[in-house]
């Protein structure tokens, strides 16, 4: 792989030198896919003849950072860059530079003079806005794209590579190169569909849901309504609150000096007793009545913090509470009662407008009040 690396970088320059120098035409297409193969890239394209010359909008799903640089070696194509300082990175990745830097009504508006020139190549766009690994679902589609034309033609692409997986999240275009030259091969895969016009009186949404539809169908995909800002929300919860399985109270991206050190106690333990051990700390936050050992036991049952505190709270796990005053007055295992009188006496000073008898209540119905009462006020401290 690493030979192959050096190898092809060398040789990757030659072809951007050549795909620079060439006018845009069959031959240049020609002679760089040629070149690609020797770096990996194999693109394979079925049913052709689907391929309208008239249209002047193209949808593709959206696989990987170099989609637009594969579907131009089969037709001459623009892709407008969306994201990214514009300059010479911009266009040496081939993206097409508008200068519209505002907003999406006004890159609508840009890319409807542009389609309106016949000389103008047609526009390659990718509504999901986001790349994914193209094996589960697609993003939802925007709608500004298909706000453009009344006619667009979808392109299904697949794309396969041995060892490692096509598509990285949170990775950059860089490492994606890298990637593809150290592996031995990449196979993109193009199936052109049949154009699909715009109905009457149809919106733009609605119109993108159905070409999301006919594409998902045709790779064999569910039809999510995932959004590009849900999958960055997604990444961003994975870099800040999942843990490392190689650096335990770890999380991606912080600096090892600012993570939290681990006791002393748990060295060594398995990763399911430091979790437990965690979601223990936090019931014991909540109830600081309740011995630890107590908490931990129900948890290995329940796996869930808030069905431990229900459990706690409502008498279905008995302890002895850890307050001195608790501990002399009570002699048998605590009951919700208990543990809610523990909680308040021993926590906070709850308002009422009934202070809590200090004794068992002799009526039934002062026992139902006094049980509601304190579990009301309990609950209000663990929700505070």
């Amino acid at each position: 792989g690493l030979c192959l690396l050096v190898l092809r970088v060398f040789i990757g320059v030659h072809v951007f030198l050549v795909s620079c120098a060439l006018p845009d035409s069959v031959l240049r297409r020609f002679i760089v896919r040629v070149m690609c193969s020797v770096l990996g890239l194999f693109v394979r394209q079925s049913d052709p003849q689907f391929r309208d010359v008239n249209v002047r909008v193209y949808i593709a799903n959206h696989v990987t950072q170099f989609d637009h640089n594969v579907i131009s070696l089969l037709t001459s194509c623009n892709t407008p860059a969306l994201n990214g300082v514009p300059g010479f990175i911009c266009w040496s990745r081939g993206f097409m530079e508008l200068g519209v830097t505002g907003s999406r009504a006004e890159l609508v508006d840009s890319l409807k003079v542009y389609s309106s020139h016949r000389g103008n190549p047609p526009l390659l766009l990718f509504p999901e806005e986001a790349a994914t690994n193209g094996r589960a679902g697609l993003l939802r589609f925007s709608s500004w794209p298909f706000s453009i034309l009344d006619v667009v033609q979808p392109v299904a692409l697949q794309v396969q590579r041995p060892l490692i997986t096509v598509s990285v999240a949170d990775s950059s275009w860089i490492t994606e190169l890298l990637w593809t030259f150290f592996v031995p091969f990449t196979v993109y895969q193009v199936r052109w569909m049949p154009s699909v016009p715009r109905r009457a009186e149809e919106l733009s949404e609605d119109f993108a849901l159905r070409v999301q539809e006919l594409l998902a169908m045709e790779l064999g995909v569910v039809s999510t309504r995932l959004t590009a800002a849900d999958k960055t929300e997604h990444m961003k919860r994975l870099r800040h609150t999942s843990l490392l399985p190689f650096a335990p109270g770890g999380y991606p991206g912080q600096p090892l000096a600012a993570r939290p050190r681990m006791p002393s106690s748990l060295t060594g333990v398995s990763p399911e007793d430091v979790r437990i051990t965690a979601m223990a700390q936090r019931v014991k936050e909540v109830l600081p009545h309740v011995p630890l050992e107590v908490i931990r036991i129900d948890l290995a049952q329940t796996n869930c913090v808030d069905t431990t505190i229900a459990n706690l709270l409502e008498g279905r796990v008995p302890f002895f509470p850890e307050s001195k005053e608790a501990g002399t007055d009570l002699r048998a295992p605590s009951t919700s009662q208990a543990a809610a009188a523990s909680g308040i006496q021993g926590s906070i000073a709850v308002p009422s407008s009934k202070p809590a008898t200090k004794q068992f209540a002799k009526s039934p119905v002062e026992r139902h009040l006094s049980l509601q009462e304190r579990k009301r006020a309990l609950y209000d401290y663990a929700r505070r």
